[in-house]
């Protein structure tokens, strides 16, 4: 794949990634881009298809993954999620570092492919303080949060894996959490400045 190096952003839900790509891609408006993932779950009120995910049939998805266009795909809570080889494709061709926001199971699946991307995973202090972040979105059910939960203390024990991340970050304090983040892309970064300047 041509373009920029890609960066994999993992980490159980609740664990701070949203707002810290969004710092990021506030601060470096055109250097990254977003590779939009396939989705077979209902879009949430204000979700906008094509921007937010490719919300799709299961069908659809599934003839997709058997063609060999999905770099990783996993099922959540009865929904598939997956990326596909052209959302990617779509970012780098920007001259966009492209953005995977992609669970553990992905991160795996994505070491088997060419991508060779830049690994970080983004973890919550602690399986409490994921609790309550959790809770006060106020967006889940009692079932639902237990579940999210549950994929976290597995998501958190598989990253413990050695070589599986190129950073882990602890998000207790974003400021510092925002700096970690920034400093092991900054590299990357540059690179995209300098070759749009050429």
């Amino acid at each position: 794949m041509q373009g920029p190096r890609p960066v994999v952003l993992s980490g159980p839900s609740g664990a701070g990634k949203s707002t810290l790509l969004k710092k990021l891609l506030k601060n470096y408006e055109n250097i990254f881009g977003f590779s939009v993932s396939h989705t077979t779950r209902q879009p949430r009120p204000g979700e906008v298809n094509g921007k937010d995910y490719h919300f799709v049939t299961r069908e659809e998805m599934q003839k997709e993954i058997d063609a060999g266009e999905f770099i990783e795909h996993a099922e959540f809570s009865g929904n598939m999620y997956g990326t596909s080889k052209g959302a990617v494709q779509a970012v780098q061709a920007q001259n966009q570092i492209c953005v995977l926001d992609i669970d553990i199971q992905g991160v795996k699946n994505i070491k088997r492919t060419d991508l060779n991307p830049i690994y970080i995973s983004v973890q919550p202090p602690s399986i409490d303080i994921l609790e309550k972040r959790l809770r006060d979105r106020k967006t889940e059910t009692e079932e639902s949060l237990q579940k999210r939960l549950t994929a976290a203390r597995v998501d958190l024990e598989l990253s413990k894996e050695p070589g599986l991340f190129d950073l882990v970050i602890i998000n207790d304090d974003l400021e510092e959490a925002y700096s970690e983040l920034k400093e092991v892309l900054l590299e990357e970064i540059k690179k995209t400045q300098e070759s749009r300047k050429s």
